[in-house]
């Protein structure tokens, strides 16, 4: 009779157990969650919806980088913080554009700009929003806009400039950079229209 009593009093344990433990794991999990920090989503959702909404209206590329030669032998190499697509299907849109022209004369020309419109069916690029053009000549250019090839070397300006040059400061209307005729591989960095130079002795 003994033995009898102590298995239904174990069989009665167990089945106690069963109900016990999973609800007891359930107040755990409970407690868990209300002691937790809570998450508020809506404190994300603004950010994200904005960053999605715009780079899926926008392509874009960033920091985009092209090298190429051009029909005369020079190397020419543009770099953006950032591209996009313009509304004309042959053009692009660049951010802090910098452009690199090495001509076969071992001459090297640097132009930087806020702004700058690619195209590619002129095979032509404008730079905009303040353009510097410097050169291992010693010319350190300043103007609002400048149009440059990209299947020949050679850039002219859309306004006045402003320089600084080996020998003082100048201002003109236009500069242009373009091959010498008369010495076919030699480049030529022009200032046209009214030119002003100051000159610094020992220039």
């Amino acid at each position: 009779m003994t033995g009898m009593a102590r298995v239904d009093t174990h069989s009665r344990a167990v089945a106690w157990l069963k109900i016990a433990l999973p609800l007891a794991a359930l107040v755990v999990l409970s407690t868990l969650f209300l002691l937790a920090d809570r998450v508020d989503p809506d404190d994300a959702l603004p950010y994200a919806e904005v960053d999605v909404a715009d780079r899926t209206r926008t392509q874009r590329m960033t920091a985009p980088t092209y090298a190429g030669l051009t029909s005369d032998g020079a190397a020419l190499t543009l770099t953006a913080n950032e591209a996009r697509p313009a509304s004309e299907a042959t053009q692009a849109l660049a951010q802090g554009l910098s452009l690199r022209l090495d001509t076969p004369d071992g001459g090297r020309t640097d132009l930087t700009a806020a702004t700058a419109v690619i195209d590619e069916k002129t095979q032509r690029l404008f730079l905009s929003g303040g353009v510097r053009i410097s050169t291992t000549t010693g010319y350190r250019v300043i103007t609002d806009a400048v149009t440059a090839n990209l299947d020949r070397s050679g850039l002219e300006s859309m306004g006045p400039v402003q320089a600084i040059a080996p020998a003082g400061n100048l201002v003109a209307d236009k500069v242009t950079l373009s091959q010498d005729n008369q010495t076919p591989g030699s480049y030529l960095l022009v200032f046209k229209g009214s030119v002003e130079l100051i000159y610094q002795p020992g220039g």
